[in-house]
């Protein structure tokens, strides 16, 4: 049964769908679409080197409005997509289009997923884990329902590490001036701050630093060829997401599963 942290999570995403939804169409509608597609594919097949990507089946995890489904379904890979909040799936279908019908989307937690040992070739997920009660859980179900050789992708920041650092606050509180003076939209003050700060500090990842503790923990769980890229936001972040979150780079953390595990 979902705890009260579960629950505040979940109707607070239910109740910022449409909003956040319109940051995907967004994404879907400029060069962003094209510049995380490049990225995404880059990364999939060089693992995946002669695997056609109708035989790659691929999980996101958390995928809120379904922009990582799209782009890889369009890019004719196999996509499930699984996210907590029914709000949320509506929202992605309908971004989705005509490519819904390419898409598995499900209602499921991240923390139990329901598929069998070895079903994906891919996991991936994006600003997601630093928001779950389990993080750890997350992991250890992402790495069991990939398939040896499989590869995780994990796309996240410390988000709200502001709450907990006097550092990251100065740093944060200048990205507020920095974006005031830009003029454009601040993608932090327009989000019910008061109500995702609480939530945040409830959220076990916003005290950790990270990606170093995502990297012990995978390699706790046997995860192989881990590595985590800290400059990945310079190469798919926009020039409003770069001036907004400066302070708060976006990091990938990637790992390959055994083929003993």
């Amino acid at each position: 049964m979902d705890g009260p942290y579960q629950q505040e999570n979940k109707a607070y995403w239910d109740n910022r769908a449409a909003g956040y939804s319109q940051v995907n169409q967004l994404e879907l509608n400029t060069d962003q679409r094209q510049i995380w597609q490049n990225e995404l594919v880059c990364q999939i097949k060089r693992h995946f080197q002669k695997k056609p990507p109708e035989e790659t089946h691929i999980l996101e995890v958390g995928t809120g409005p379904g922009f990582f489904a799209i782009i890889l379904a369009e890019a004719g890979y196999s996509v499930t997509a699984v996210d907590y909040t029914p709000a949320m799936l509506l929202q992605a279908k309908a971004n989705a289009g005509i490519l819904a019908e390419k898409i598995t989307f499900l209602e499921m937690d991240a923390e139990a997923l329901t598929f069998p040992d070895g079903r994906f070739d891919v996991v991936l997920s994006r600003n997601l884990t630093w928001n779950l009660p389990h993080p750890e859980q997350a992991y250890r179900e992402w790495a069991r329902v990939l398939a040896p050789n499989g590869l995780l992708l994990n796309f996240d920041a410390n988000w709200y590490a502001y709450l907990f650092d006097p550092a990251e606050r100065a740093a944060y509180e200048q990205d507020r001036r920095n974006t005031a003076e830009a003029q454009i939209k601040d993608e932090y003050l327009c989000t019910e701050i008061d109500v995702m700060e609480g939530i945040a500090q409830k959220a076990p990842l916003s005290r950790m630093k990270r990606p170093d503790w995502d990297i012990r923990l995978l390699t706790e769980l046997g995860m192989g060829q881990i590595q985590s890229d800290s400059q990945v936001w310079q190469r798919v972040w926009s020039r409003e997401e770069k001036i907004n979150f400066y302070a708060t780079p976006m990091f990938l953390v990637s790992a390959v599963k055994d083929i003993s595990l």
